[in-house]
């Protein structure tokens, strides 16, 4: 069955790879690739049409700025009328800003909470309504695309680096939301999981040498963003598909 997909942040790395692979399935599937910068997410989607995934369509969001989120839901409600699968993937790492706990660039944080917080949960809830537009039996999804240092028992381990402040702050906070939405939606069948791809070279990261290709962790989160009747919510999951700890 054709779905409705939206990724935001999705014109380069893991976002963009998961866009290629939904556009590419035989299913037909209408994906929305989005992005702040109208001009990288239009070039983004130009290519994909020139090799060949026509159902790819640009939609510009900012997940930080109310006002395109709102205008990038009514786009896809006129022309889709309802959305099947969100997959809320953008994010920003501040990496380049001081993140130890001791010395801490604290607009850093304030920027990391915005994009990866705050914008996760205003863009989610302005896109409900047409989640929830569906049949009562029909499945619908939403996915948050986390890391393994959002899991504070993953980086409660004595041996765990990497104790990135505002990223990974930002991000558990964003894996608490999902714990609470998933409990609150279970009942209408929408589904809502998180997961982390692993340690992927993307621009995120500076292209850090040695993880995943984004094609590799798109594919990780491919299994969670089309789930069937019988699949999980409320769960946090590796790259490898089995469960990870929150």
């Amino acid at each position: 069955m054709s779905k409705v997909i939206l990724v935001t942040g999705s014109n380069a790395g893991i976002g963009l790879e998961l866009v290629r692979i939904l556009a590419e399935k035989p299913e037909g599937h209408i994906v929305y690739l989005s992005a702040r910068n109208e001009t990288a997410g239009k070039e983004a989607v130009a290519q994909l049409h020139a090799d060949g995934l026509k159902n790819a369509k640009f939609v510009k969001l900012d997940v930080s700025d109310i006002a395109t989120v709102k205008s990038a839901k009514e786009i896809i409600e006129k022309a889709e009328g309802k959305l099947d699968v969100l997959v809320n993937n953008a994010g920003i790492s501040k990496f380049g800003s001081a993140q130890d706990a001791t010395n801490v660039d604290i607009a850093a944080v304030r920027e990391a909470m915005e994009i990866n917080f705050f914008g996760l949960v205003q863009t989610t809830i302005a896109f409900l309504p047409l989640i929830r537009n569906k049949p009562d039996n029909e499945i619908r999804t939403i996915l948050n695309v986390s890391t393994d240092m959002a899991s504070n028992t993953f980086q409660a381990r004595p041996d765990a680096v990497l104790h990135a402040v505002a990223y990974n702050t930002s991000k558990a906070a964003a894996n608490s939301y999902t714990i609470a939405l998933a409990q609150e939606l279970k009942k209408e069948n929408i589904k809502v999981n998180a997961v982390t791809p692993g340690f992927t070279t993307t621009k995120l990261n500076f292209h850090a040498q040695g993880g995943k290709t984004a094609k590799e962790g798109a594919k990780s989160l491919l299994p969670f963003t089309l789930l069937g009747e019988d699949g999980p919510t409320g769960k946090f999951f590796g790259g490898d598909g089995k469960e990870f700890p929150w």
